[in-house]
């Protein structure tokens, strides 16, 4: 008997999941546990196993689809094994332009199609057959020239204006064509990602939900640089590569424990403290975006543990082996923006936590000192921008300064 792939549960709250990327085609033998589907879910892709050993009957889910927890999104059976389900439930739902087309052509109309010898997903060979497109006329964008769902619905739409032409119209008012300085420039369109979707939404909602306030200060690396560069090779022969991030998770920590109130969340009830420092450390994922895996318990980790947890959520975030709790249960978040040379930024809260700092790029500058005999001298000194972005429903300026001078303190005093 057929077995269901079922979009599994991936953590509380989750109820969508999008269809990444499918490792197996519908005819491709699968054995348990193998991975069948990618899935992403808070910007987490996760490799889905296979249910049973079989063959995959049939694919219900598309790539880019989004679908509900629990629902059927592919079959695994024995080959030509019948699989037990009402047609409705098969269905795809295809836009408006292809159902019009297709309605618009009569059994009587429908032309002998060439064999296509490529491969396409079973929504593009579905949507092809309805409109009887020659799969061999139409150019694909995808991997390797592959046709894609978004070539397929071209081209058909493509072909119902061609037809729209060809019937007989009135003849157009002369016009007097006016010849353009320039040419103009053309353009490009980039389809948004799931993940650039979710950024998108999630920065527009957080800018909505909260007053955001900005205040910045400078630190002094001077001790901390010191620090590094004795113990970094320690710290490597022990598996941590010891990098700034690790400090300013560090200070953060220090500034949190001295003041508790920012280590918060609003809600309509009251401002909930949270006992625990779970540090969420934005993490570039290049042309993929931005993700923020989450340091649990960041207040009883050293900072030889805080490097290795670091070096363990990078890792994984960069080759997508996060798991979906690896990005929950944040309740402060670091920034550095300073890797790509930014000096200072306003970054956006990560909602419903009380700020986010941002750590700009080191630079030696010269600043005003004062030697042993307390007179004023000119130094060079590695400095570094604070930049800490906060929610004024919870934390007023002076409360937010106490922190940020509480993570300068802790930067400049290493020890």
């Amino acid at each position: 008997m057929a077995t269901r792939l079922i979009a599994p549960s991936m953590g509380e709250g989750v109820e969508e999941l999008t269809i990444v990327r499918w490792l197996k085609n519908e005819g491709d033998p699968v054995k348990e546990l193998e991975g069948i589907v990618e899935v992403e879910t808070d910007k987490v892709t996760t490799e889905i196993p296979s249910p049973a050993t079989g063959t995959v009957l049939r694919i219900l889910a598309q790539i880019d689809e989004i679908v509900k927890v629990g629902s059927t999104i592919a079959w695994i059976g024995e080959p030509g094994e019948e699989i037990q389900t009402s047609e409705s439930s098969t269905e795809r739902t295809q836009p408006a332009a292809v159902q019009k087309s297709s309605e618009a052509r009569t059994a009587s109309e429908k032309p002998e199609v060439p064999e296509y010898k490529g491969r396409v997903s079973p929504l593009v060979k579905k949507i092809a057959e309805e409109n009887q497109v020659d799969l061999n006329r139409v150019q694909g964008t995808g991997l390797g020239g592959r046709i894609t769902k978004d070539d397929i619905l071209d081209y058909v739409e493509s072909d119902k204006k061609s037809e729209t032409k060809e019937s007989p119209q009135p003849s157009p008012e002369p016009i007097v064509e006016m010849q353009p300085d320039h040419e103009l420039d053309s353009s490009r369109l980039i389809p948004h990602s799931s993940m650039r979707r979710q950024i998108a939404e999630r920065m527009v909602s957080s800018k909505h939900t909260s007053p955001h306030v900005l205040t910045v200060m400078e630190a002094d690396l001077s001790r901390v640089v010191a620090h590094r560069a004795e113990n970094k090779e320690s710290f490597k022969n022990q598996g941590a590569n010891l990098t700034l991030t690790a400090y300013f998770c560090s200070a953060i920590v220090s500034g949190l424990k001295a003041n508790p109130e920012v280590n918060s969340s609003w809600t309509e009830e009251g401002i909930q403290v949270h006992n625990v420092i779970n540090l969420g450390v934005a993490t570039a994922l290049g042309k993929d975006g931005l993700i923020v895996p989450v340091i649990k318990d960041a207040g009883s980790l050293s900072l030889f543990g805080l490097a290795k947890k670091i070096n363990d959520l990078a890792a994984r975030a960069r080759a997508k082996k996060l798991l979906p709790e690896d990005v929950q249960g944040g309740t402060f978040t670091l920034t550095n923006h300073g890797t790509s040379g930014s000096l200072f930024a306003t970054p956006i809260i990560f909602q419903p936590q009380a700020g986010i700092l941002g750590t700009g790029m080191m630079q030696k500058r010269a600043i005003v000192v004062e030697d042993g005999s307390n007179n004023d001298a000119i130094a060079i000194r590695p400095m570094i921008y604070l930049s800490f972005v906060f929610d004024h429903r919870i934390l007023d300026g002076e409360r937010a300064d106490r922190f940020l001078k509480s993570v300068k303190d802790a930067l400049e005093n290493w020890h």
